[in-house]
């Protein structure tokens, strides 16, 4: 089972929970979250006038193989209007547009998704439980 947890963070709020949503999906073979602006297809929605999100952003899917990837989706643009990092525990890694990584089976992070140029964020946490 993957857990996710959305906050979206605007400027004085960094730190805050309150609007937290949650999704979360079994660890089978075929098993999709998605993130993004377009409620018709992401479990977990940010707000529709936060453009530097895609209409669908990020994509945790469960492989063959036994573990998740956090897939970063090309949108719309050449150049992405948001930096996304992957944190888990002491180690950050930044996702290249595009990119698909795997996350660490049984592990804990978050996923921040950081506006270009305002101080905004998108800060999914993840837990794998197996």
């Amino acid at each position: 089972m993957l857990e996710l947890t959305m906050a979206t963070v605007s400027g004085a709020d960094t730190g805050a929970t309150a609007g937290m949503t949650m999704a979360d999906a079994p660890s089978e073979p075929g098993a999709v979250l998605r993130v993004g602006r377009d409620a018709s297809v992401c479990r977990l929605v940010t707000p529709e006038d936060w453009l530097f999100v895609s209409r669908v952003h990020l994509e945790f899917r469960y492989g063959p193989d036994g573990a998740w990837q956090l897939c970063w989706l090309r949108g719309s643009q050449a150049e992405p209007s948001a930096e996304v990092r992957l944190i888990v525990g002491e180690y950050a890694q930044t996702v290249a547009y595009g990119a698909a990584v795997t996350l660490p089976r049984g592990g804990a992070g978050e996923v921040v998704v950081q506006d270009r140029t305002a101080p905004r964020s998108v800060n999914v946490g993840f837990h794998h439980e197996v």
